[in-house]
């Protein structure tokens, strides 16, 4: 066994997970895995740079996550950075906060690359399931991006597509610095437009039809399946290979649209960092059913964070 610590720094939220991993059995035993809303992302989409407060805000989460890893020891340390850090002219004095912190530079990759990672962690236990036919179409959608992989026993195709519920939220539904609640049917049309957009790029080079199983991945799909299923709170193991329905999406989803800021926050699953960006996440989820014509999502938690801490195993 290995111990190694996997932090996964996006649009929206920064993770840690450090884990015991067995590469001959492929057995990866979580240790510790937490999730921090940053929103490091905040106003980059219209700004093109990160602002103060959400390099402090992630700043602080890293110098907690310090604390974790040397308090469980793990050998192995790798830091990801996502889309909101590939945009952003000044990403250098946020490579310098982390360096600074965590003693490592953060890998501000691509988002080929984050596809692959996001395979990896959430396809690896799916391997041999006679109910799941292949290839996959994994789905990871973002604060900042949403990455499309279609693979069975390796990636075949791989495509980062610059839509997420942040960037979609503030692109399409901020009027005057607040969220519009509920958005307008021009707002909506907008962003659905923009969605379509990303799914027409993503199809020139991932043959999303092809894929015979969905597997959905990140918070907006997570949370979605939360109140699906009618939790009370948030509930991982629940929640991981959940089964949702195309119909079911579409409500939620339509609901969701419809709502306004307090209607999101009573769904006491949902984290309090997602009620102003959810609804944007689930049209994302809704489009992607549609294009493809899938009949339901497959709901896994492990995701980008599990196939870092494998890439250093």
């Amino acid at each position: 066994m290995t111990r190694v610590a996997a932090v996964d720094c996006g649009t929206n939220s920064i993770r840690l997970l450090v884990a015991d991993a067995d590469p001959e059995t492929g057995e990866l035993v979580d240790l510790d895995r937490r999730m921090t809303i940053v929103r490091l992302g905040q106003g980059v989409d219209r700004t093109g740079r990160l602002a103060p407060e959400a390099l402090e805000r992630t700043f602080a989460a890293c110098r907690e996550y310090a604390a974790a890893i040397k308090e469980y020891g793990a050998q192995r340390l790798r830091f990801v950075a996502t889309s909101a850090s590939r945009d952003a002219e000044n990403r250098d004095e946020f490579v310098r906060g982390v360096l600074d912190i965590l003693g490592v530079e953060p890998e501000v990759i691509t988002g080929d690359q984050e596809a692959e990672f996001s395979f990896t962690g959430a396809t690896k236990e799916l391997e041999g399931r006679a109910d799941l036919a292949k290839p996959f179409l994994v789905v990871d959608i973002g604060g900042g991006s949403t990455e499309f992989v279609v693979g069975d026993d390796r990636v075949r195709a791989a495509r980062s597509v610059d839509v997420g519920c942040v960037r979609m939220t503030e692109r399409h539904l901020v009027v005057d610095g607040k969220v519009t609640d509920p958005p307008t049917a021009g707002q909506i049309a907008a962003m659905r437009a923009d969605i379509e957009a990303a799914l027409d790029l993503a199809e020139r080079t991932v043959p999303l039809r092809e894929a015979h199983t969905l597997v959905g991945l990140a918070g907006s799909v997570t949370t979605v399946a939360a109140i699906a299923l009618g939790l009370d709170a948030y509930d991982s193991t629940k929640i991981h290979h959940a089964r949702i329905g195309l119909d079911r999406v579409r409500s939620i989803s339509d609901d969701l649209l419809r709502a306004t800021h307090e209607q999101r926050a009573a769904h006491r699953a949902m984290h309090p960092g997602r009620v102003d960006v959810i609804a944007a996440g689930a049209l994302v989820l809704l489009a992607i059913m549609e294009r493809i014509g899938a009949q339901e999502v497959v709901v896994s938690e492990h995701d980008i964070l599990d196939g870092i801490a494998w890439s250093i195993a």
